[in-house]
């Protein structure tokens, strides 16, 4: 299954109603005046943000979006009903943008945010409006104007705390499962995972970060080469970035590390200069007189000075340490950016 963060819908306005040419007839009343009502306003298309949508897959059947028209004016100076705004649910992170001409129109990024993509025609008008002190019997009336049409192409990133970064099998998914509650698709052969999981990570009562579990990167994946560059933008709104390495008796971690890192750099220099902590994986596959050493020749080797935890995702070893630590990450740097946004 293809994980859908790319979609392209039409939305469509709601055309405003029409005026109505009208005059008062009444018994006992000659020569009744104007008396046609304005039409309704359109109804405008909105996209609202939703934190229990996370993909865009549902835009593969449904992709044209109409707001009701707005009702004609009729007699009695009756006017006519609006026509009801439509509100489309997209994942929150959704980012929309003017399919012709790129334009950015706006970025949804909080549950519940919404973002206008389609103003509603406006009413038509009444000949009552057009009754004057020249002209007491105006047959003239106005059409309500058109809604407005928009081509949107909606791109998805995915709003995670922490993502996850590896090669195919470095033990992504079981990481995931074994710290939350997500239950990714896990199997002993590459590309196991095809599309991204998100799961809540719970470090105590009331602390809890958001961990994206991303598909597997292989060398060429910055032009486009197995997966491609549609997943290494799923990593560009996260924190920290935790790379695991297979530390098993067959994986070859320096040659991983390096095919990862040249990945990063040839995407976005940006993203390689991230918070990067190294996670060996798969220590339980070492002997245990063995492990420390061999983890240790592997920071070596690498040059490594940043965090580096050792753990089996599997066997649940060494895992409370690292979400506990990067749980305290997660708030220090959270509460960097609400001070930023005080000061």
């Amino acid at each position: 299954m293809k994980f859908i963060d790319e979609a392209t819908i039409e939305v469509r306005a709601g055309d405003g109603g029409n005026g109505c040419v009208s005059f008062r007839r009444e018994k006992y009343i000659p020569r009744g005046g104007p008396d046609g009502g304005d039409g309704g306003d359109g109804g405008s298309v909105y996209l609202q943000a939703v934190s229990s949508i996370n993909t865009l897959i549902d835009f593969r059947h449904s992709r044209k979006f109409i707001a009701e028209r707005g009702g004609n004016g009729a007699g009695r100076n009756c006017t006519g009903k609006s026509g009801d705004d439509l509100v489309v649910d997209v994942p929150v992170g959704t980012i929309v943008n003017e399919e012709e001409t790129g334009e950015l129109i706006g970025d949804l990024v909080r549950d519940g945010q919404r973002l206008l993509v389609a103003k509603g025609g406006f009413h038509g008008l009444g000949n009552a409006r057009y009754k004057s002190s020249t002209n007491r019997s105006p047959r003239q009336s106005k059409p309500g104007t058109a809604g407005e049409k928009r081509r949107l192409h909606l791109e998805l990133k995915l709003l995670a705390d922490v993502g996850l970064l590896g090669l195919p099998n470095a033990g992504k998914s079981t990481l995931i499962s074994a710290v939350s509650s997500a239950r990714p698709k896990i199997a002993d052969y590459p590309f196991t995972t095809l599309h991204p999981n998100l799961g809540v990570v719970r470090a105590s009562a009331h602390r809890s970060f958001v961990m994206a579990d991303v598909p597997g990167l292989i060398a060429g994946a910055a032009s486009g080469a197995g997966l491609g560059i549609q997943f290494l933008k799923h990593l560009s709104r996260t924190h920290l970035l935790l790379h695991l390495l297979d530390m098993g008796p067959n994986a070859d971690p320096l040659a991983d590390a390096a095919t990862i890192i040249t990945e990063l750099q040839q995407y976005d220099d940006t993203l390689a200069g991230r918070d990067r902590w190294l996670v060996l994986n798969k220590t339980d596959l070492i002997p245990e007189d063995e492990r420390e050493q061999r983890c240790r020749e592997v920071v070596d080797a690498l040059r490594w000075n940043g965090p580096v935890f050792a753990i089996s995702a599997l066997a649940h070893t060494g895992t409370e340490a690292l979400v506990h630590a990067v749980m305290d990450f997660v708030e220090s740097r959270k509460g960097l950016e609400d001070g930023g946004e005080d000061g």
